[in-house]
């Protein structure tokens, strides 16, 4: 007994007591995070309007890079930390989570640099429209800055939960959630700040996040993270970037999917009865309404991560394949609730995002946002297991094989279709690619899925669950 509470008790804690420990704080931060965006929304739909809305869409892209930027060195460093755990190599994880803050810093400097050197170009290349430029100019020339904070934030985050710290995770996140909640109304109500106010708080939230997320590392509880760890190492960097790859390369996808449907968008839209500025605004709200459900998912994958992660380097096989069957199980309760929303109250879930500027606009803007939710979300739950799955592959230290599905969605199946479609369709054709592209890589992942639980199912357990 005694050498069991010496033990990790990701190797020998009942599955589904560990997972609930670590779901419940990364689900409640991702859905604080997502919910803090989401109320950015509402409050600058209802103070500024819904091209400002749209300005915020095609800013969209900018966040997902640095969403790729942090995840592939946060669950990078968070997957290199938990197999060497596993493998009783705390020296390695050591050097990989001192490397890992450097990316960190590193990185997000650097983005900032370019961003602000080339912004003008990359948000007209990104959708925006002669309506909404200005508002996309304004608001990003602002949370640009709060880009680095970011990254470290939640690079630090995934590095508290894989430590065992989940509680703490979920507190780093909220606490800048809260913060920007608070200011939004005050500095566009209040201070007629405009977007801009909403950048503001935005900004704000982040660095108090950044601020509790740092001091984590003085209370690191499973390795002694000295001085002499905290360094660049090139092998190092190239060991993390592989094992967060699929997570990056999930979010660059995300990206070139946000670019190409904002510019098809635009196009089509010019074509048809709502013209190029409604479906870029409703498009963008539905999908922040869509990052809610998707939040939870993700919640989902970082409390997988260290579980699967530990037990795989110790070789408990069984854990393994039964956590994934537990998440999987998790994630269709979310995404079916979430899809009968989007189905039977369309109209009443756009509605919080305000009316509108004009008279004959609010009919083309629900007839066009009610339809597109509908449509582009109607296989979600499949989307979701794509999801878990393709993080799985990296979460065991297979990578390659992570990255390849999580490219399958977005790059090799939506974006062909998103180029398609629409040709023979119209801007239908941008609606119905989504549950199309969902199907084809919810049959590819599983595919890999079920030779790696086979090939898992013919190893023998060393623990029982």
């Amino acid at each position: 007994m005694e050498q069991k509470r010496a033990e990790n008790p990701l190797g020998y804690k009942k599955i589904s007591e560990l997972f609930t420990s670590f779901a419940l704080p990364s689900v409640i931060a991702m859905l604080v995070s997502s919910l803090y965006n989401v109320v950015d929304q509402i409050f600058i739909g209802r103070g500024v309007g819904y091209l400002a809305n749209g300005a915020t869409n095609v800013a969209f892209p900018l966040t997902t890079i640095c969403m790729a930027i942090t995840l592939m060195i946060g669950i990078g460093t968070a997957s290199r930390f938990s197999l060497y755990l596993g493998r009783k190599e705390e020296e390695k994880a050591a050097a990989a989570v001192g490397n890992g803050i450097c990316m960190m810093i590193v990185f997000g400097l650097c983005y900032v640099i370019i961003v602000q050197t080339f912004l003008k170009p990359m948000l007209w290349a990104f959708g925006a429209t002669d309506n909404n430029f200005d508002y996309a100019l304004s608001y990003t020339r602002i949370t640009v800055f709060g880009m680095p904070l970011l990254i470290v934030m939640n690079g630090l985050s995934n590095l508290a939960r894989a430590d065992g710290s989940p509680l703490y995770s979920m507190t780093s996140m909220m606490i800048g959630a809260v913060i920007n909640t608070i200011l939004d109304p005050v500095f566009i109500f209040v201070f007629h700040w405009g977007i801009a106010g909403a950048a503001w708080a935005t900004v704000i939230g982040q660095l108090f996040s950044c601020i509790n997320a740092v001091m984590y590392l003085r209370r690191l509880k499973r390795i002694k993270l000295e001085r002499r760890h905290i360094k660049l190492s090139f092998k190092e960097i190239k060991k993390t970037a592989v094992m967060g790859m699929s997570n990056g390369l999930t979010q660059v996808a995300l990206t070139l999917v946000q670019i190409v449907m904002n510019l098809s968008l635009v196009h089509y839209g010019k074509l048809s009865e709502y013209g190029a500025d409604i479906p870029l605004s409703g498009s963008g709200i539905v999908m922040k309404v869509n990052s809610i459900i998707l939040a939870v998912v993700i919640g989902f994958n970082q409390a997988m991560q260290p579980i699967v992660g530990f037990n795989y380097g110790a070789k408990k096989y069984d854990r393994v394949r039964s956590t994934y069957k537990l998440v999987i199980a998790s994630e269709l309760v979310i995404t079916i609730l979430g899809l009968l929303v989007f189905q039977i109250f369309p109209r009443q879930v756009l509605s919080l995002f305000g009316k509108g500027d004009g008279g004959t606009d609010i009919e083309l803007y629900y007839k066009f946002s009610v339809s597109f939710m509908r449509t582009y979300l109607l296989f979600l739950p499949l989307s979701g297991i794509q999801m878990i799955s393709s993080n799985f592959f990296a979460a065991i230290g297979k990578p390659v094989k992570g990255a390849f599905l999580s490219l399958t969605r977005q790059v090799f199946f939506l974006i062909p279709l998103l180029l398609i479609m629409p040709f023979f369709m119209g801007i239908k054709g941008i609606l119905y690619s989504a549950p199309a592209a969902d199907l084809l890589a919810f049959i590819t992942v599983m595919i890999f899925i079920m030779r790696e639980m086979k090939n898992m199912s013919s190893l023998d357990s060393t623990s029982d669950i």
